[in-house]
């Protein structure tokens, strides 16, 4: 028996074409998806993402120089009046920026949008910020136990020492940092000797040198993006940090 010949044409063949073309990239999106090497880092920003800081309404309390600031008095006090950012916060991120920890050009107000994001400067959920930038009480962020939105991280005997807990890891501190990714990058921010990831000098200079890893100056929209992207891999955490920075530029600049 002779095989018949099936020809299709004219608008049925172009709607058969595109319904398998539909199919085939769905198909390979699905395959990328479950072969694609597995995230080694969630920093865990908080659950809801802003559009940009609130600032602060209510005068700032006062505070006075601390040993081995860089970054001039009276321009931190003037900042965090406009911004509503607390001093202490303000000052690890600018001392950050002069000192050049990082080894590239990186400004306070991209390290200020991120401890925005992930710790409104170590203030979240009522905590207060000290003079020397500890939070009390102390930030752990939620395990890391792949529920939601989240990855599955096993914490390891060294990182549960951190946030006690023996099964699953949890970023720490106001600017979220896993101790898989602090131990390559920290830095002492404060010179007091000690690298704490609860101290927020310490933090914002282990953030600069993180981002700055590349190499690349942080001068332009696509090194930006992509040091902040590998700080956490979500375009709304690129975006909200972006939309913080930029509304703390501003606020500075009045």
């Amino acid at each position: 028996m002779p095989h018949t010949l099936l020809v299709i044409s004219g608008p049925r063949a172009i709607v058969l074409f595109a319904t398998l073309l539909v199919l085939a990239t769905a198909a390979a999106f699905g395959l990328s998806r479950l072969y694609a090497t597995p995230r080694t880092l969630d920093l865990t920003p908080p659950p809801e993402y802003v559009a940009a800081p609130v600032p602060v309404t209510a005068d700032l309390p006062a505070a006075t120089p601390v040993s081995g600031q860089l970054v001039d008095q009276d321009w931190l006090e003037r900042t965090a009046r406009r911004t509503g950012i607390p001093q202490p916060a303000l000052r690890a991120y600018a001392d950050a920026q002069i000192s050049r920890v990082g080894g590239c050009d990186l400004g306070w107000t991209t390290l200020a949008g991120i401890g925005w994001v992930e710790s409104h400067h170590g203030t979240i959920d009522g905590r207060s910020l000290t003079v020397d930038g500890r939070s009390e009480p102390p930030i752990i962020g939620v395990a890391l136990d792949g529920v939601g939105p989240v990855a599955a991280i096993r914490s390891t005997p060294e990182s549960a020492q951190w946030h006690g807990d023996p099964t699953w890891e949890h970023a720490v501190g106001p600017m979220q940092f896993l101790r898989s990714s602090w131990e390559p990058w920290a830095a002492d921010g404060d010179g007091d000797g000690v690298m704490d990831p609860h101290d927020l000098d310490d933090a914002a200079a282990t953030a600069a040198r993180y981002l700055c890893a590349s190499g690349h100056d942080l001068d332009s929209g696509s090194t930006w993006a992509s040091a902040i992207h590998s700080y956490n891999h979500a375009q709304e955490y690129v975006d909200a940090v972006h939309a913080a920075a930029t509304a703390y530029a501003q606020r500075a600049a009045r």
